[in-house]
């Protein structure tokens, strides 16, 4: 049976919708997704509170969890240098995020730096996660697709893994920003990178309309691609990028969708359910 890791994001449910979350109702939602059996929880970011106000509780959220009786693992989003300098003092957290966009557009409205300085940040970050033990996970947004105007096509996408590998990086996720992803070009990326780049985790983080997220997730498991971020309703999205019918890809659609195929996600079906729940009751009070 094929081994699938599920990557769970309330970080990036949360982190656009304006109304304050609570820290405790942060708290009590991602202790219930720790139940479920996820490979990963993104859990919260350390960034700048003026750009995202939601995550701003980060620090006070990895305080109050309790992790004794999970054996998911915690991934924090940073977009700096000094992000990833305050993530790093946690022991809880096993992973930062740094999304790097392939688009100068993008990456400038995302983290208010060139791509060139993009590259400095990241191996800064590769450097001082290594130094605390932790891994980075890059995030290639812009990955499928770009709509403002920027050079994309496959080749780029291919130089740019071929750079990032040569600095280090061993988690790569290819992320569909705005859900413009089609499955013959999310089929021809992971089944030609995934060979080349042996020494690569490649990661899907997928976004869709309501009706395609079931071929862009056969595209990429098709063609090899084992890592799926999703976010349970499929909440959320990119706060800078905003789409109302584009949101992340729902964590339930991918929970079919590997029990259909017979894989092995690890997912308990009760606590999966009774977390589903607790994100009704969260997303439906403050959004």
């Amino acid at each position: 049976m094929q081994k699938v890791k599920l990557i769970e994001c309330p970080r990036d449910a949360m982190q656009g919708i304006k109304d304050w979350i609570p820290t405790p109702a942060k708290v009590q939602y991602i202790q219930a997704l720790l139940r479920c059996g996820f490979d990963t929880i993104d859990v919260g970011s350390f960034v700048s509170p003026k750009a995202i106000p939601q995550m701003k509780d980060t620090a006070e959220v990895l305080n109050a969890i309790d992790l004794s009786t999970t054996e998911s693992k915690l991934l924090a989003i940073v977009a700096n240098v000094r992000g990833a300098q305050d993530a790093v003092q946690f022991e809880q957290i096993n992973y930062l995020g740094f999304p790097f966009s392939i688009s100068e557009n993008f990456q400038m409205r995302n983290t208010h730096k060139t791509i060139a300085q993009s590259v400095e940040t990241l191996q800064e970050i590769l450097n001082i996660a290594d130094s605390k033990n932790k891994e980075v996970v890059a995030y290639l947004s812009m990955g499928f697709g770009n709509p403002y105007g920027d050079p994309w096509n496959v080749a780029i996408v291919g130089e740019w893994t071929e750079r990032l590998a040569a600095m280090g990086v061993q988690i790569l996720s290819l992320s569909d920003t705005i859900g413009s992803s089609t499955p013959e070009v999310i089929d021809y990326l992971f089944a030609n990178l995934i060979p080349r780049y042996p020494q690569i985790e490649f990661g899907a983080h997928l976004h869709t309309t309501p009706t395609s997220w079931h071929e862009k997730v056969d595209a990429a498991y098709k063609a090899g691609c084992r890592r799926f971020d999703g976010a349970i309703q499929g909440f959320g999205g990119c706060p800078m990028a905003k789409d109302e019918l584009t949101g992340n890809m729902p964590t339930e659609r991918l929970v079919s969708y590997f029990t259909t195929v017979k894989a092995d996600t690890n997912i308990s079906t009760m606590s999966f359910e009774s977390a589903f729940n607790e994100a009704s009751k969260i997303f439906h009070k403050y959004h």
